[in-house]
């Protein structure tokens, strides 16, 4: 199994058993997932840290210019509510609504922006797959 598809096994697995009191945000991240694992070329990385994040990384080398590099997090200090943080390069993405928290040198060292998500919300996460859109175009 390639490192790919044991990362969306693990997504999947990680997904499946998050448990029904909070599958308004499960079904946020799956969304989010979806997206993501539908973008051509990108590799999905997950990293397990219970307790503190499950933490899935797009990723797609780019020999012309920036990678593509995104992080959707998931928070888990309380298990029964958690929430995600979706983070972006500061100059991979704009935020025409002004949503999102700037990070100075927060990404490995660059600038970056920061979305939250403490409750469904349909807009939101349409806006962040729009963001998750525009910076894999932003690395082609």
């Amino acid at each position: 199994m390639s490192g790919d598809s044991a990362a969306r096994a693990e997504i999947e697995a990680f997904i499946g058993q998050w448990g029904q009191t909070d599958q308004a945000m499960s079904d946020c991240f799956r969304s989010l997932y979806q997206t993501l694992a539908a973008m051509g070329g990108v590799e999905l990385r997950f990293i397990a840290r219970p307790g503190v994040s499950y933490s899935l990384r797009p990723w797609r080398e780019n020999g012309a210019g920036r990678e593509f590099f995104a992080i959707v997090d998931v928070i888990d200090d309380d298990p029964a509510e958690r929430w995600l943080s979706v983070c972006f390069y500061g100059d991979m993405i704009t935020d025409p609504d002004e949503l999102g928290e700037a990070i100075p040198g927060g990404l490995g060292g660059s600038d970056g922006y920061c979305f939250n998500l403490f409750a469904a919300d349909d807009e939101l996460l349409t806006y962040l797959g729009d963001r998750l859109t525009e910076a894999w175009r932003a690395a082609r």
